[in-house]
């Protein structure tokens, strides 16, 4: 069978956590930097699977594992509140806090303890965010266009208004790729540029 698009199972997501590693350092593969190999999933991508699976979209490599996913939420300010009820204290938990191990760990261990909401601004224009991430064979073959557009039809569908998503400014090859899909760039700094699409 060839690659598709196909809703997340609960079986994807240990592939789902490879994927986040192996695309967690700016687009590139993170798992020489990373002494805990499942922090960047715990972060970006599994509770999104796991808390809000309709909206979770896997692109098949053909034979049944997953080659890429974009997972999101429909309401923001719901998923972020949902989090800190149900996701966050356990991942804090096994976190508590530096550990000196790996070259990222302790840049995300931070961030998962002083976790920024999304600026209202953003939000109330954009009140969806998504998360995307697709495994180097299978980048610059348009399925990240076809991902993009699964996930707004998901969220328009139920009657969002638009979407937004967070990333680093260091990814230029993701950078190119949203600029060239149209989206509106919403705020930028050293570190994150911010985009959002109305639908």
């Amino acid at each position: 069978m060839a690659p598709h698009l196909r809703p997340y199972r609960a079986d994807d997501l240990e592939a789902l956590y490879e994927i986040c590693l192996r695309t967690g350092a700016a687009g590139q593969d993170a798992t020489e930097l990373m002494a805990d190999d499942r922090l960047l999933g715990d972060l970006f991508v599994a509770p999104y699977a796991v808390l809000e699976p309709e909206r979770a979209f896997v692109l098949d490599d053909g034979t049944g594992e997953a080659g890429g996913y974009i997972v999101g939420a429909l309401d923001t300010r719901a998923f972020e509140a949902r989090c800190e009820a149900e996701w966050w204290p356990a991942i804090r938990e096994r976190h508590p806090g530096p550990t000196g191990e790996g070259v990222l760990d302790d840049l995300f261990i931070d961030y998962l303890h002083a976790m920024p909401p999304a600026p209202d601004a953003v939000v109330a224009e954009y009140p969806s965010h998504l998360h995307i991430d697709l495994l180097p064979p299978f980048q610059s073959g348009g399925w990240g266009r076809q991902m993009m557009d699964t996930f707004y039809e998901a969220v328009r569908a139920a009657g969002s208004p638009g979407v937004h998503l967070s990333m680093s400014a260091a990814n230029e090859g993701a950078l190119g790729f949203y600029r060239h899909l149209g989206l509106t760039e919403l705020a930028s700094n050293e570190l994150t540029c911010t985009f959002g699409q109305r639908l």
